[in-house]
């Protein structure tokens, strides 16, 4: 089938390439909104959540008492007059006047005073939950009719932030902020868009820099790099039409592009490298196999002959393709680890992840090679990089085109002159890095995700430490009795809680709803301990924990849950793939053993940054004291299929290297001197994209980058290059053992090259007669 589509490609080039021109036409059009809405006005924000508990006492607080959005403004900076100065009361009460008299408003308060003959004011308990714990400020909230529909429900909002920004205007020494819960969606977008061009305009100029040195020159460097831009393309096009079925996160967009990105940029790298490989052998070839008597033809012009080139397009699609396809298929396994968690968010990013995983598969096996095609015997000039001094060290040390001996080769042998030295030293540093794992608190953010001085950020940070009362609540409990019955259990609930407050039964339709706070300041575990002991309260009715803390503890459950169930489908998966690769059952063993080394630290990683807050100042975030609840599961189910993405491309070169005739531990060599430099360029590339996603603001997002970077920085050095060629070695010919029934099963089923019994021809360019 590959070899076939490769042979397509070389009489048909410009077909594949126009095809791609309108795909990403088709994919950018509605994602930047020239038609339609576009993907980012689509985006929706949220904490991360699981049918359970909380979900099922909030939808039942919804439908028992629908509401709309809730709009707030905070009037600062009365210091200088008392918030019941009747100036101050005539501007509140004004606002308030003008807001109710609107049908698409349902309720409007402020801290109104009684005026005798006139007004009764609001209840002390309203007027002091609305008055400022400082005294020097007051609140106003508005709450729209629900069912307003979109439109109309835009245009309500901008009109009660128009009156509400007013305010401002009848007391000038004033200041007045206003926000709303509906508004973060368009605020997370925001950013979301603004991190995506930051990352992308660090990553992409990055990542060009190093195919220039890899490559030699721009022509080879470039080819990836459009293929990366049209996966980008791509990839917002398909979150467009997701968005269309299921709730997009905002958050996803960053992660999936910068995914689609990374993977790009790898399969393009192998495939160009694979390609200039088997040219240069082809060309050794027809140099070395003149006739007797025939004069060789001119090295110089074998580059130019487009037969040459059209066999090694078909040689590098047949096995580098091969390569390609297996490692997709990985990563589409381990994504797939996703969709066993029932949270929408992990869910929808792995379908997300799943659609530029198929799209970089495609970019690698069609995009590029067609580009190869066009690019023709320019490709085989000495680039840029050759001819500056600096860059030509470079390019000798991370070149395409590996010779036979070299730095990986010296290392893998060194390995193996002390194996066990090697593993227990390895395992001893990932152990100590993924020790700090084992502290590891969930978040299940809202507003915390973003700058510490973004002004939403702030003003929700402002509300919940000065008007605590009219904040959100630590758990609110719905239980499905009337206030009457409630009573009883809302004091034997304040009994086991005597540091927080615990207010009175309040009327929900035909719900009773009860809010606990815990004590002001309380930290992350006196939080818990709060839920804790709603969940272990008995009553005699049905309740209901819900709010984002108790999102939280569900989500977090789903996961201790689940997480086996996942861990099985892909390392079953796995195992069963690379088995099929290898006719061995040690090797994939290995492969697995190696990767939760690696996940490992890199999670005990991610824990010491961003909830011990360590080098907070260089990387420009605030810790919230823990690590977002969907940033691990990512991490580890992006940090697999990345890795077992450089564990295919080793293997690969470790298999050929045997097919040909060699022993085990001289495979090991020949394949890690091959793959080292594609793996460590690769790898570099990966970590450069992902650090560009550190540089945004999103704390989310900067946590999966740094989590993936890590991740591949790991599994490129100390798994690949040192602890892989250990184990191999340690175990010797033994590597490709399997029972009987299972060699059986392999000699059937398993995948492999045909015809790869003879050494690849691009080794001939390495022998001493022949011109480089």
């Amino acid at each position: 089938m590959l070899t076939a589509l490769a042979r397509s490609i070389t009489h048909h080039p410009w077909r594949y390439l126009v095809a791609w021109v309108l795909v990403v036409s088709a994919a950018l059009l509605p994602a930047l909104g020239v038609v339609g809405d576009g993907l980012f006005s689509r985006l929706t924000s949220g904490q991360a959540s699981v049918p359970g508990e909380a979900r099922t006492g909030a939808d039942l607080l919804d439908r028992a008492d629908p509401r709309g959005p809730t709009v707030l403004a905070q009037v600062d900076d009365l210091d200088a007059t008392d918030p019941t100065d009747p100036a101050v009361q005539e501007a509140l009460g004004a606002a308030v006047a003008d807001l109710v008299e609107r049908s698409d408003v349902a309720t409007a308060a402020a801290p109104l005073a009684p005026v005798p003959g006139l007004s009764p004011g609001v209840p002390p308990e309203v007027a002091r939950s609305l008055t400022a714990d400082d005294g020097d400020g007051v609140l106003i909230t508005v709450t729209l009719e629900p069912g307003l529909g979109e439109t109309r429900e835009a245009r309500a909002m901008d009109a009660v932030q128009e009156r509400l920004e007013a305010v401002g205007g009848d007391l000038p020494a004033a200041d007045v902020r206003v926000a709303s819960t509906a508004g973060l969606a368009e605020v997370f977008s925001e950013v979301v868009e603004k991190d995506l061009v930051t990352g992308e305009a660090l990553a992409l100029p990055l990542s060009l820099v190093v195919m220039v040195v890899v490559f030699g020159g721009l022509l080879a460097a470039g080819i990836p790099l459009v293929g990366a831009l049209a996966s980008i393309a791509g990839g917002l096009g398909a979150l467009t039409a997701f968005t269309h079925v299921i709730d997009v996160d905002a958050s996803i967009v960053n992660v999936v592009t910068v995914l689609g990105l990374g993977l790009c940029i790898d399969y393009g790298l192998l495939v160009v490298s694979r390609y200039r490989e088997e040219l240069g052998g082809a060309m050794v070839e027809a140099y070395v196999g003149s006739a007797p008597g025939e004069p060789p033809p001119d090295p110089r012009r074998l580059g130019a002959s487009r037969a040459l080139r059209d066999q090694a397009l078909v040689a590098t699609v047949a096995s580098a393709g091969r390569t390609v396809v297996f490692s997709a298929v990985t990563i589409g396994i381990s994504l797939c680890g996703l969709l066993v968690f029932r949270s929408d968010i992990l869910r929808s990013m792995g379908l997300g992840a799943a659609a530029v995983v198929v799209l970089a598969l495609a970019v690698a096996l069609t995009l590029v090679p067609a580009l190869l095609v066009v690019g023709g015997a320019r490709l085989t000039r000495p680039g840029i990089a050759t001819r500056i001094p600096g860059l030509r060290v470079l390019a000798r040390a991370l070149g395409d085109v590996a010779p036979p001996e070299g730095v990986f080769s010296r290392l893998t042998r060194r390995v193996q002159r002390r194996p066990w030295v090697t593993v227990a030293a390895t395992v001893l540093v990932l152990g100590a890095l993924a020790a700090p794992a084992t502290q590891l608190m969930l978040r299940a953010d809202g507003v915390e995700l973003l700058p510490v001085d973004n002004p939403s950020r702030v003003f929700f940070t402002d509300l919940e430490e000065r008007y605590p009362a009219a904040s959100a609540p630590t758990v609110t409990v719905v239980a499905d009795a009337q206030p009457g019955a409630v009573g009883g259990y809302r004091d034997r609930l304040a009994a086991d809680l005597p540091d927080a407050e615990v207010g009175p039964p309040r009327p929900v339709g035909d719900l009773t709803a009860v809010d606990v706070r815990a004590a002001p300041g309380a930290s992350d575990p006196e939080q818990r301990e709060v839920l804790d002991a709603v969940h272990s309260r008995d009553a005699p009715f049905e309740t209901y924990a819900t709010g984002q803390l108790a999102g939280t503890s569900d989500f977090t459950d789903d996961l201790l849950d689940r997480a086996p169930w996942a861990v099985a489908l892909v390392a079953g998966a796995t195992f069963v793939l690379l088995f099929l690769m290898t006719g061995s059952v040690l090797v994939p063993a290995t492969a697995l053993v190696a990767n939760v080394l690696s996940l490992g630290a890199a999670v005990g990683v991610l824990t010491l940054v961003f909830q011990d807050g360590w080098f907070e100042g260089l990387l420009g975030f605030t810790s919230n004291g823990g690590v977002e609840s969907f940033a691990v599961p990512l991490t580890l189910a992006f940090g697999f299929g990345l890795a077992m993405d450089y564990e295919v491309f080793l293997l690969a070169r470790i298999l050929d290297a045997r097919r040909s005739g060699l022993r085990t531990d001289a495979a090991v060599v020949a394949g890690l001197q091959r793959s080292g430099r594609i793996i460590t360029s690769a790898a570099l590339i990966i970590v450069v994209v992902f650090a560009g996603f550190v540089a945004g603001d999103l704390l989310a997002i900067k946590q999966v980058g740094l989590g993936l970077a890590v991740a591949v920085a790991i599994d490129a050095s100390l798994v690949r290059m040192l602890l892989v060629p250990a184990f191999m070695t340690v175990l010797g010919e033994a590597n490709w053992w399997a029972p009987r029934p299972l060699r059986a099963l392999h000699d059937r089923f398993g995948i492999s090259e045909e015809g790869a019994a003879a050494e690849p021809a691009s080794s001939a360019s390495h022998r001493s007669d022949v011109p480089s």
